[in-house]
């Protein structure tokens, strides 16, 4: 069986886009990804679209709207993912399967969400809709992911320093990323104190804490791996696995994370690695617990321990396995539609040594981790580069 390889990718800058449309979104970055591979539109046998939507836009049929990238697209098959949070690893998903089973050989995948055009509230109540409504309606995300940091301090103590260090981490690293959405440093005891510009959004969670609400595209051109060889770009796939835990918050074991463990778990071992293989990881850090807890479903630090890999510098910049070089959810931003395939550009960017000021040196093998809703359904991706960049 083939396999699809990455070779290119576009991505827009992250952030309030009030002058853009979802439609403006999609077409930037998937044209910058078609150049950046070098082919021809009329080449491309199937688009796929990662979008959440849940009423953030009137637009909730939005597949087609890439075919006003060229006019060659006309007539191509186009199909919208939604999986929640991680709708755009959804696509890239989607689109490999059709690579490897042969009814394509070079796709265009997009992920896309335009959030800003409502206000806290609206988002805050259309992101409910990747809960479970029979037990948890009416409890925003903030809200969930406080039951996390909430049963996680319980357990281990407060960790509210540790969170804070998270955060202060992300937000240094989006300085070197030009398309984060927010460029501003924080540091961790600014990230620790409860204050104006820093309140409680749902206890023990602040506005630190939390990710972004942005507007934003990103894209990728993959094609089947025999037809690679003309590419400069090329990343390859060491393994992809996909696992979707229950729903209900009620029937899962909120320390354990035991969707993104096996996730791992399942990716580390069809890749035939370990965790200390990997030379950075991109994770879904939609609230600072969130990436804590990845720490631990991950192996780099052991259950209730995840502090370690902050204190260690394991995860730090210039650490042994720096997370989230790019500013992650935190600070790069989170159009929710767009993460998934974001993730999955930064990590290609790494590879092939195109990543600027966010460079891992001689970065030879990358994680991507993206997750919709509360560790419910989970996206691993082991990538390396078709040509070692060391």
């Amino acid at each position: 069986m083939g396999d699809a390889h990455i070779v290119g990718w576009g991505h827009t800058r992250f952030g309030r886009l009030d002058d853009k449309s979802i439609e403006d979104l999609m077409v930037d970055a998937a044209r910058e990804a078609i150049g950046h591979a070098g082919i021809d539109p009329a080449e491309i046998d199937g688009i796929w679209v990662g979008n959440f939507n849940s009423g953030l836009i009137p637009d909730g049929f939005i597949a087609s709207m890439a075919l006003q990238i060229d006019d060659a697209l006309r007539f191509k098959p186009a199909t919208r993912l939604e999986n929640a949070c991680a709708s755009g690893s959804a696509a890239v998903y989607a689109a490999r399967d059709a690579i490897r089973a042969r009814s394509a050989r070079k796709v265009l995948v997009i992920g896309a969400e335009k959030m800003t055009a409502m206000d806290t509230a609206g988002v805050t109540k259309a992101l409910s809709g990747a809960s479970y409504q029979r037990e948890e309606s009416g409890v925003s995300f903030p809200q969930v992911f406080a039951r996390f940091a909430s049963a996680y301090f319980q357990a281990h103590g407060d960790h509210s320093a540790t969170l804070a260090e998270i955060a202060s981490k992300n937000h240094m690293n989006a300085m070197h990323n030009p398309l984060a959405h927010m460029h501003k440093p924080f540091d961790a005891a600014f990230c620790r104190t409860v204050s104006d510009r820093n309140p409680i959004i749902a206890a023990p969670l602040k506005l630190s804490d939390c990710s972004l609400i942005s507007d934003g595209a990103a894209a990728l051109v993959m094609v089947l791996d025999e037809d690679a060889s003309g590419f400069d770009n090329a990343v390859a796939f060491r393994s992809a696995v996909q696992v979707n835990d229950y729903l209900p918050m009620s029937r899962r074991d909120l320390l354990a994370f035991e969707g993104p463990a096996e996730a791992f778990r399942r990716a580390f071992r069809e890749a035939g690695v370990t965790v200390r293989d990997i030379d950075f990881a991109e994770v879904h850090d939609c609230f600072t617990i969130a990436e804590l807890l990845v720490y631990e479903a991950m192996g780099l630090a052991l259950r209730g321990k995840g502090r370690k890999a902050i204190d260690d510098g394991i995860v730090q910049r210039g650490g042994r396995t720096p997370v989230n070089l790019s500013g992650g959810l935190k600070a790069k931003g989170h159009p929710v539609g767009a993460t998934g395939v974001s993730m999955h550009v930064m990590a290609a960017m790494q590879l092939t040594g195109r990543a600027g000021g966010m460079q891992r040196e001689g970065a030879a093998l990358g994680c991507v981790f993206n997750m919709g809703g509360s560790g419910v359904a989970n996206y691993c991706s082991i990538l390396e580069p078709v040509r070692s960049v060391r």
